[in-house]
């Protein structure tokens, strides 16, 4: 058995020091792959993207950027057509270098209309936090003034639908908390898709819970977008940000820091109950493929932040 276990050892040093070789920051930078020094932040729904615009408004003069706000006040829709990916292509495309763009849509792919790429970035979060989120979202007082304004003539919904409880609409079988895999059509609108945002606009990234939709989602992510972040890792979030795209995120940290309460507090759900383990259980056997999704955003988002570590230990040393 010794004889076993200390030949194994160099193998397994062997295999740790080729992976680590691996984790290359140049590799894993999409951003030098952009065309032009624009930024499309594609933002998913209850990601914690209005956390993320905060920081955005006090990087602005910091890093003189560009903040284009038009996206900010366009409806959202669950897919474009092809006329509409063009237009929207076309004009983030001629904004000028250092502007930022962000609006809830769905990865467009600017190669097709033969325009140039510029750097995506989004963020993820737990698939059922999500949902969750968006549930009591939907019914907040915020959204529904905003909804009140743009829509003055809207029937309004009964006290009932406001008042009901996650955990009940689930374990009761309410049509609105069910979510069915492959389905296409929603008894409510719900965001429950997280990786249609980076699927895109075809119809194969309607199915809800679809490998291929979330393959193509996937493929997306490793070609085109510089970092793909989470709120849920803020330090290693912005570590990646700052190192990967430095033009926009240059002190992203210490204005964070700054600012916290602020930028944290922006938009944050503050009726959300306690939602039972039984009931996220339930739901969650029905997440299966979008969970896979969101860990391998994670795991790439882990891998930059290695990438830039082992690098600035490496630089260390040489100085040494």
């Amino acid at each position: 058995m010794e004889a076993v276990s200390n030949s194994a050892e160099p193998s397994c040093d062997k295999t740790n020091s080729l992976a680590l070789k691996t984790l290359n920051a140049y590799r894993l930078n999409n951003t030098r792959k952009a065309d032009i020094d624009v930024l499309f932040f594609n933002r998913c729904a209850k990601v914690g993207s209005e956390s993320l615009l905060e920081l955005f408004n006090k990087l602005e003069n910091f890093n003189n950027l560009i903040m284009e706000r038009a996206g900010l006040r366009r409806g959202t829709k669950r897919q474009l057509k092809m006329w509409e990916q063009r237009e929207l292509a076309i004009n983030i495309s001629q904004f000028a270098d250092g502007s930022v763009y962000i609006e809830h849509v769905n990865w467009i792919d600017f190669e097709e209309f033969e325009l140039p790429k510029p750097i995506y970035i989004n963020l993820v979060r737990d698939p059922v936090e999500r949902v969750i989120s968006w549930y009591y979202y939907a019914r907040g007082a915020y959204k529904n003034a905003i909804e009140y304004r743009k829509f003055p003539d809207s029937p309004i919904r009964p006290a009932e639908w406001y008042k009901k409880d996650f955990n009940h609409c689930v374990r009761s079988g309410d049509p609105e908390c069910q979510y069915v895999p492959y389905t296409v059509k929603d008894f409510i609108g719900n965001f429950k898709r997280q990786s249609l945002f980076f699927c895109g606009h075809s119809d194969d990234c309607l199915p809800f819970n679809s490998p291929a939709a979330v393959q193509m989602a996937k493929e997306h992510v490793e070609r085109d977008y510089a970092v793909v972040g989470s709120w849920e890792d803020t330090n290693v979030t912005l570590t990646v940000f700052e190192k990967y795209i430095p033009l926009f995120f240059n002190g992203a940290k210490i204005l964070f820091e700054i600012h916290n309460d602020q930028i944290t507090n922006r938009n944050k759900n503050k009726r959300k109950p306690k939602i039972y383990p039984d009931v996220k259980e339930m739901i969650r056997r029905n997440f299966t493929n979008e969970y896979d999704f969101y860990y391998f955003c994670k795991q790439r988002l882990y891998k930059q932040y290695l990438a830039v570590s082992l690098n600035e230990v490496s630089i260390m040393e040489q100085l040494n």
